[in-house]
């Protein structure tokens, strides 16, 4: 399984100078992987349908209103490596208009030599799309839809035109192009992202499941899907104390038991997962520190190679924009 790590892209963290310490050092200790969220603001009221993750009530991370733009902390990183991948995790697509972004993402790819992986999805808070998006909360599906039809054929060859049912683009010429097939993964596990998924043959990047729900989840979708489904799992990890076994929850105790969630991962099938640090300590050499011990314990427990050449390991195999399967409705075999 490869293993990222995700950038410290909020205060307290200094932008202009701990995100390039960070990740030079994470492609030295051997990490495949780097990662940066977006998050355009933090409503003041949270109550209702304002709460976070679209829970009611539910307040917000305190940091969710300092954080920096993923493509800009993602081009931070790119300067200053040379091998390891860039991923957005995630871009909520539909607060975008579909046109920038695609170029965006293209010109990242195209900045960082072809090592950018798309993380991206439809978002979950109305606020911001009250603020930004071209489409209203209640048609974050079709706007995602949209995207991902605009970004096939603004990647492709030129000249592109598009004729959707909100934009429209004449016949142009829209540079750069990516270096090659950008490996595109959508965040959530409900029934419709899974459909997508698979009727698109995209990777699938959940996160706050557990992971042998994970693993079952992905048997079951690999099995509907009929191919390999590339499955890349965020783990949001907030702790660094030892949690008594019969007490501890999914990706929480020590950077050792975060590792016994990782193995059951690895284990199960999962091909990608990446880790954020930044919530549990919030100074840069702690956390160098810390991605340290975490990636010493994932090559001992056997989860990632001990000395892995990162050259050449963007998985160009992997879930492209441009394939196509025929839809296949979505059967869920248990009660999840």
């Amino acid at each position: 399984m490869k293993l990222g790590v995700s950038l410290p892209q909020a205060a307290p963290y200094r932008l202009a100078a701990d995100v390039p310490v960070f990740a030079a050092a994470a492609e030295r200790i051997g990490y495949d992987s780097l990662w940066a969220l977006e998050r355009l603001l933090a409503p003041v009221d949270q109550s209702g349908e304002h709460g976070a993750y679209g829970i009611p009530d539910l307040p917000w991370p305190d940091y969710y209103d300092r954080v920096s733009d993923p493509l800009v902390t993602l081009a931070q990183a790119a300067a200053v490596t040379s091998r390891i991948a860039l991923g957005t995790g995630l871009i909520p697509a539909p607060l975008h208009h579909p046109v920038w972004l695609a170029k965006g993402l293209a010109s990242l790819d195209v900045a960082s030599g072809g090592r950018l992986i798309a993380g991206i999805g439809s978002g979950w808070s109305p606020d911001e799309y009250a603020a930004v998006a071209p489409r209203p909360f209640r048609e974050r599906g079709k706007a995602l839809d949209e995207f991902l039809d605009v970004a096939g054929v603004i990647w492709g060859p030129d000249p592109v035109s598009y004729q959707g049912s909100v934009f429209e683009l004449a016949p142009s010429r829209v540079g750069p192009k990516p270096v090659g097939a950008i490996p595109i993964f959508l965040g959530g596990a409900t029934p419709p992202v899974l459909r997508r998924v698979v009727r698109r043959r995209l990777g699938w990047l959940p996160n706050v499941i557990p992971p042998d729900l994970i693993v079952r989840m992905l048997g079951e979708i690999r099995e509907q899907a009929g191919f390999a489904v590339q499955c890349l799992v965020q783990v949001n990890y907030s702790g660094t104390v030892e949690v008594a076994t019969s007490r501890r929850s999914p990706y929480t105790g020590s950077l050792a038991q975060i590792t016994e969630d990782l193995v059951t991962l690895a284990d199960g099938g999962v091909d990608h997962a990446y880790v954020t640090l930044s919530d549990a300590v919030t100074d840069v050499r702690a956390l160098i520190d810390a991605a340290e011990k975490l990636h010493e314990y994932a090559v001992n427990a056997g989860v990632v190679p001990r000395g892995r050449d990162l050259a050449g390991q963007i998985p160009n195999g992997g879930p492209t924009r441009e394939q196509s399967l025929e839809f296949r409705p979505w059967l869920p075999t248990s009660s999840w």
